[in-house]
C-alpha cells in the first residue's frame, strides 16, 4: 500500500491539533492579555470560527481516509478514528451548537452599549462559555491522544512491516 494516505492523514491531524492547540492556548490568551476585553473577544470570535471550520474539515477527511485505510488493513487506524469521532463530535457541539446562542447575547448586550459580561447575559454567557470551554478542552485531549497514536513514520501500518520499507 501507498504511504501516501498515510501521510495525509497525518497532515490533517497535525493541522487539526497544531491549530486547535494554538488558537486555543496561546493566541486567545494573548489576545486578552494584549486587548481590551470586548476587542480581545471579538477577534478569538473570530479565530474560534475558522478553528471550528478547520475542525471540521479536518476531521470529516480524516474519518473518511481512516475508514479508507481500516479498510484496506491498516488495522492501527481503527482506534483512531475513535479518537476523530470525539474531537468531531466536541467541536460541533461546542462550538456550533453553542456559538449561535453566544454570539446572539454579545450582540444583543452591545446593542445596549455594554459588553456581555456587564449586562443582563452575563451569567448566561458565562455558563455557555463554560461549557464551550470544556468540549473544547476535551476536543484538545483527544487530539493530544490522537497526536500520541499515530502510527510510527516508516511504518507501513496496514501490515506492521519493519521501519524503512515501502510498499
Amino acid at each position: 500500500m501507498s504511504l501516501a494516505p498515510h501521510r495525509i492523514f497525518r497532515l490533517l491531524t497535525v493541522i487539526w491539533v497544531g491549530s486547535l492547540l494554538t488558537i486555543g492556548y496561546v493566541v486567545a490568551p494573548t489576545l486578552f492579555t494584549t486587548l481590551d476585553r470586548v476587542a480581545a473577544g471579538a477577534v478569538a470570535a473570530k479565530l474560534f470560527r475558522i478553528e471550528a471550520v478547520i475542525g471540521v474539515l479536518c476531521g470529516v477527511l480524516s474519518l473518511a481516509l481512516g475508514n479508507l485505510l481500516v479498510r484496506r488493513g491498516a488495522l492501527a487506524y481503527r482506534s483512531l478514528r475513535w479518537l476523530l469521532a470525539g474531537m468531531l463530535v466536541s467541536v460541533l457541539l461546542g462550538y456550533f451548537a453553542l456559538a449561535p446562542f453566544m454570539d446572539a447575547m454579545r450582540t444583543a448586550a452591545l446593542e445596549t452599549g455594554a459588553d456581555v459580561g456587564h449586562s443582563a447575559y452575563a451569567a448566561r454567557f458565562g455558563l455557555l462559555h463554560g461549557v464551550s470551554s470544556a468540549f473544547y478542552l476535551i476536543e484538545s485531549l483527544l487530539g493530544i491522544a490522537l497526536v500520541w497514536k499515530l502510527p510510527a513514520a516508516g511504518v507501513d501500518a496496514a501490515a506492521g512491516a519493519v521501519h524503512g520499507t515501502r510498499a
